[in-house]
Formats: C-alpha cells, structure tokens, sequence
C-alpha cells in the first residue's frame, strides 16, 4: 500500500486537469450554481452508499461540522467562483492564471496558521511554478474579452482565497476522522451553499441533454469522488505547502489534454513552460537531506 502511496500525486493532477472537460460540455445547458448544487448532492448520495458498503464510521459532531465548513470553502466558494466567472465571460485561460495563485497563498497561510517550515528553495519553487503557469496559460491571455469585469475579477479571487483557506481547514481541524464519511459532510457544505447561490441567483433553467449527462457523470465520478479523495489523502498525510503546488501542474496537463482530444494548439513556449512548472514543483515537493531530517 505504502508502494501506491507515491503515484498519488501523479494520479490527482492528471484526474483533476480533467475538470476542465465536464466544464466545456456542462455550462451551456446549466447555469454554474444550479448545477453545482445537482452535482455535489449526487456526489453526497453516492458516498452515502459507499459508507454502507465499506461499514463506515460516523463522523462526531464536531467532525461532521467541520468538514462541512471545509467543504464549503473548498467546493462551494472556489467551484461556485470559478463557475460563475466563466459563466459570465470570464476567459477561462485567465481565470486558471488567477487561480494558480493558489500554491502561494495556501504556503502564506500554511507557514502561519499550521506552523509549517518553508525553506527557500521552496519558495523558489513556488515562483518558478507560478512563472510556468504563466507561460503555458499565455497564448490563451491574448483574447480578454468584455468578459473581464471587476465582478469576474473579484469572484475568481474569492474562489481562490476558498481554496486556499478550505484546504487549510481541512488539515487543521478535519483530518482525524474516517475519511469517506469528512469527504460526505464537505458535499453537504458544499451543496448548501450552491443551493442558496441558486434559488438567490439564478432561474435554475437546465437542459438535459448527451452533453450535460456526460459532463455531469465524468465530474461527479472522476473528480468529486476519484480526484477529491486523492487531495483528502495529500492533505492528511502531508504538509499543505508541498501539496498546493501540485496544482502549479494542472494547466500544462490540461493543456496537453486539449492538445490530443481538441487538436489545440501546443507551441514550444508552452511546453518550456510545462517544464518551468515541473521543476518548481519538484522544488517546492523537495524534501530536506536525510541527516538534516534525522538531526532535527
């Protein structure tokens, strides 16, 4: 099991840069947060059944409240911003650069709240992730559209701030408990939330058709169960610092994803780029030398 362990991160970024496929497909026949809600609260039942099969244990009072706060900030706030900005115009190119300054913050916040060590080639890491971000994204940066508002803006901030403080959240006050029933009460938070945006915000129009079923089913299945489960696992296990900048890999594996499926064009300047950001990861991920470790 211990062997497995080490595929983990390869395994989340891959699953998680697919995100970007059930949106594609998903926001012209549903607005963001109405369909928001229908997904986490699909994703909720399925782990209901799966908390059956597996004989889980309930999660305390305190357990169950907050993973529900964590979810809340990590599926409600940064889905539901990420959603609507791209839903309103906003290029989804630039809103995956705003949101790749998610490492940065989660490693401010983590060295602060969670007393976490971050040395400075970490840091150097996380800058030079953040310089690969910007060059595979950059081709997509040339066609800002009426799209970029100071609402669009300001919501994939908010999204951002989300993540980064549900993350947190999530390691600080929501990792001790069964991992399958903390994962259920994040959905419920997390469809609370999109439930209210929706009958607040929204007409809930929603055309069912192929696309949205697909869209639905790959991002209920492959990310809020396969990808979220993975990401519970990091972060449990591991220092939230070392574990944000993984997400520093998810536009170049997105990008390549496009390149084969959609026929989108890759140049070498992003593929320099996806290079730039795997080592900055690889920095960031390193770990201290093994008579450092052992003189501590």
């Amino acid at each position: 099991m211990h062997s497995l362990k080490r595929f983990i991160p390869a395994s989340f970024v891959l699953l998680w840069a697919t995100g970007f496929i059930g949106a594609r497909y998903a926001m012209p026949w549903a607005e963001p947060f109405t369909f928001l809600a229908a997904r986490f609260v699909l994703a909720a039942i399925l782990l209901v059944a799966l908390m059956a099969a597996l004989g889980s244990s309930r999660a305390t009072r305190d357990e169950a409240l907050h993973a529900t706060g964590a979810g809340i900030l990590m599926h409600g706030i940064y889905l539901g911003g990420v959603f609507w900005a791209i839903h309103r115009g906003m290029p989804a190119g630039l809103s995956a650069l705003i949101v790749g300054l998610q490492p940065l913050i989660t490693a401010v916040l983590a060295g602060r709240l969670l007393g976490e060590a971050i040395l400075p080639r970490h840091w150097a890491g996380l800058g030079l992730g953040l310089i690969g971000v910007v060059i595979v994204l950059w081709p997509k940066l040339g066609a800002l559209g009426g799209g970029v508002t100071a609402e669009t803006l300001g919501a994939s901030l908010v999204s951002v701030l989300g993540m980064s403080a549900g993350t947190i959240w999530q390691k600080r006050f929501a990792s001790g408990g069964d991992l399958v029933a903390a994962t259920f009460w994040q959905y419920v938070g997390g469809a609370s939330v999109m439930a209210l945006a929706s009958l607040a915000f929204e007409t809930r129009t929603v055309i069912v058709n192929g696309e949205l079923i697909f869209a639905m089913a790959w991002l209920v299945l492959v990310l809020s169960i396969g990808a979220i489960f993975l990401l519970m696992v990091m972060i449990r296990d591991g220092e939230m610092s070392k574990v944000a900048s993984l997400f520093y890999l998810v536009p170049a594996v997105t990008a390549v994803i496009a390149w084969a499926l959609f026929g989108e064009h890759l140049s070498p300047l992003q593929i320099a780029g996806m290079a730039i950001a795997t080592l900055g990861v690889g920095l960031a991920t390193a770990q201290p030398p093994t008579r450092a470790r052992a003189s501590k």
